[in-house]
């Protein structure tokens, strides 16, 4: 058996909290090094999986012990530290989005062309939901015939912080953006996008930005995915996908904590509510993504998704925004 891949995490902040459990608790991964320019922050996580901190990302792609790279840190910075890690020879998996703007997307995209043996694969982790994938291998496997329609239902508990909200780059390319994944994973590439933003919320009127949205998304050969996304759910994590064709069509359903129904005078079939937190729900996922990474860098074989994947995304929110300012679809 192979020694486990030595990683390192850039940034110490919520989801970097969730990659370092994720990668103490890989059997093939050992987390060396965790970066962060807040010191404590880095420390924390550090001496919660016995690893060393460090502030400065130079310590990271200069570590002789660090294999791989987990890069958590602020969207802005993405491109940056792609490209550092890269340059040093350690694969590197990614938080979504790929950078803030299509064009640095881009340009990222045109360098990373140098370093064609380097993988960089992107945490589009939806696509390792245990029930997310199955749908799709079923899809593939013309279970429902050729696909004419996918539903995706997307709703958190409730809003961010504002402070989080201000540099999220917004709900298309901070939320929106794994659906838009997910069309593309199910349907292949999108040709057009209509979005309806709305303004229900208001705790989030303040934030400049929609707190849901409704998105239409159309392929070449006319298959639409339509996208619910809202910021606020009383009843949980509201995470569903239909896939529908001429054959037939598949449902993943909502996760609770248990499968109990109660009925009584008062209500029938009552249940758990939905998950209340996207780790607990997607912690699968997260597993099942470090795995594909590792598996793919210790075996030589290219990562799925790529940074590729994450211009596209990106591409599908960018014109997402455009739509529900103009009020017109926009065609890519």
């Amino acid at each position: 058996m192979p020694a486990p891949l030595r990683f390192a995490l850039i940034g110490a902040g919520r989801i970097g909290r969730v990659h370092a459990s994720t990668i103490a608790q890989h059997p093939a991964a050992t987390l060396v090094l965790v970066c962060d320019p807040v010191a404590e922050a880095s420390l924390a996580v550090a001496s919660a999986h016995g690893a060393r901190s460090c502030t400065d990302t130079a310590d990271v792609f200069g570590a002789a012990d660090v294999d791989v790279v987990v890069i958590g840190s602020p969207t802005s910075l993405h491109p940056e530290h792609i490209l550092a890690s890269v340059r040093a020879g350690k694969p590197a998996l990614c938080e979504k989005p790929v950078a803030m703007e299509l064009a640095v997307a881009e340009e990222l995209g045109s360098r990373l062309a140098d370093h064609p043996d380097v993988p960089v694969m992107m945490g589009f982790n939806r696509r390792f939901d245990p029930s997310f994938a199955k749908a799709r291998a079923l899809v593939a496997d013309g279970q429902v015939g050729e696909l004419e329609q996918l539903t995706i239902i997307s709703r958190d508990p409730a809003a961010p912080s504002s402070d989080y909200l201000a540099g999220s780059g917004g709900i298309f390319k901070d939320m929106t953006i794994h659906d838009f994944d997910t069309a593309r994973f199910f349907l292949g590439d999108v040709t057009s996008v209509t979005a309806t933003g709305q303004h229900l919320d208001p705790a989030l009127a303040g934030s400049g930005d929609f707190d849901g949205a409704v998105i239409v998304l159309q392929t070449a050969t006319s298959a639409v995915a339509t996208i619910v996304n809202s910021r606020h759910c009383a009843t949980g994590y509201d995470q569903r996908l239909e896939a529908f064709g001429p054959k037939g069509s598949i449902l993943a359903e909502n996760h609770r904590p248990t499968t109990v129904r109660l009925s009584t005078a008062a209500s029938s079939d009552a249940q758990d509510p939905y998950l209340d937190f996207f780790l607990e729900r997607y912690a699968d996922a997260y597993r099942e993504e470090l795995t594909a990474f590792i598996d793919a860098v210790v075996a030589g074989r290219p990562v799925s998704p790529t940074v590729a994947d994450g211009i596209a995304a990106l591409r599908i929110a960018e014109a997402a925004a455009q739509s529900a300012r103009t009020g017109r679809t926009v065609h890519l």
